[in-house]
């Protein structure tokens, strides 16, 4: 049978506890350690050195309940535990310079302790395989301090298993196709790979996007649609705007882009916000750009 190992943050405040009286709360690091049905073999305990005598302390606690466990005690220390970058970049280094055997162990990486960040950073590293395992996530009992061990739950990131999931996102990127083609369906194998391409791009990125094609081919009503679909998705917060680059000439383009104020050369009768501002947070067409 495989050693089971769990890795995870010490709670900084959820593991805390000096007096007898502690026994009488909830601690999650502890109380994983006191199921029946969930041996530990090894519990990989991450902290930083601040905190040395709260994890000694609850190194000593589990080897009261749990003697065939083995506490590991690994240093790793954040400037701001709630930075993503950092916590991200700390934790991926951990993962990478860890000596998984899994032919040998089962991972499990404990989530309950530690910042959301924190938390955030080991889904996606145990998501992305980076960490060969399971998420598990212990909850308190309905009273924290009746002593109680509460429940765990341990979440396989095998996405055959969510096949449902799966299913409602294909669904969804089905229908922003669907959208992006005007409704129209067709057997066209080019259109639909490019249309299919745009959608990735337009959802995923906030970067600019070129629509080439001759004149009439659509590419108004594509970036329209485009501006619909990442509206409708809360990407956007600014309206639509569109302007033929063709009518853009000399200084007028410049003042029609970036705006200028009452006065700043002859016929700047008024103040002009320009149509850079005009669609912050939203879209600018610039159609027939190449003119």
């Amino acid at each position: 049978m495989k050693r089971r190992v769990v890795i995870g943050f010490l709670g900084t405040t959820l593991d805390q506890g000096k007096h007898p009286d502690r026994w009488q709360r909830w601690r999650p690091s502890i109380a994983l350690c006191q199921h029946e049905d969930l041996l530990i073999d090894r519990f990989e305990l991450l902290h930083s050195r601040t905190h040395n005598a709260l994890a000694e302390r609850i190194e000593k606690d589990i080897a009261q309940v749990s003697p065939a466990t083995k506490v590991v005690r690994r240093h790793i220390e954040f400037k701001d535990p709630w930075d993503f970058e950092e916590v991200y970049s700390a934790l991926h280094d951990f993962a990478r310079g860890y000596s998984f055997d899994t032919d040998a162990e089962d991972y499990l990486v404990h989530i309950t302790t530690g910042t959301h960040v924190g938390q955030i950073c080991w889904f996606l590293l145990t998501e992305a395989r980076l960490i060969p395992g399971g998420i598990l996530q212990a909850s308190p009992p309905k009273r924290w301090k009746d002593g109680g061990l509460g429940t765990y739950s341990i979440i396989d990131l095998d996405l055959s298993r969510y096949d449902k999931i799966a299913t409602r996102f294909r669904a969804e990127q089905t229908e922003a196709t669907a959208f992006l083609k005007s409704g129209i369906d067709t057997k066209n194998a080019a259109f639909n790979r490019m249309i299919d391409r745009i959608e990735q791009v337009a959802i995923r990125s906030k970067a600019p996007i070129l629509l080439t094609g001759p004149t009439g081919a659509g590419k108004s009503q594509l970036a329209r649609r485009i501006f619909e679909l990442k509206e409708a998705r809360h990407q956007l917060k600014g309206p639509f705007i569109e302007v033929n680059c063709a009518t853009l000439r000399g200084d007028s383009a410049m003042s029609a882009l970036f705006g200028h104020v009452k006065g700043s050369f002859t016929g700047a009768m008024s103040d002009r916000p320009g149509l850079l501002r005009a669609a912050n947070g939203g879209i600018l067409f610039l159609d027939e750009i190449g003119e």
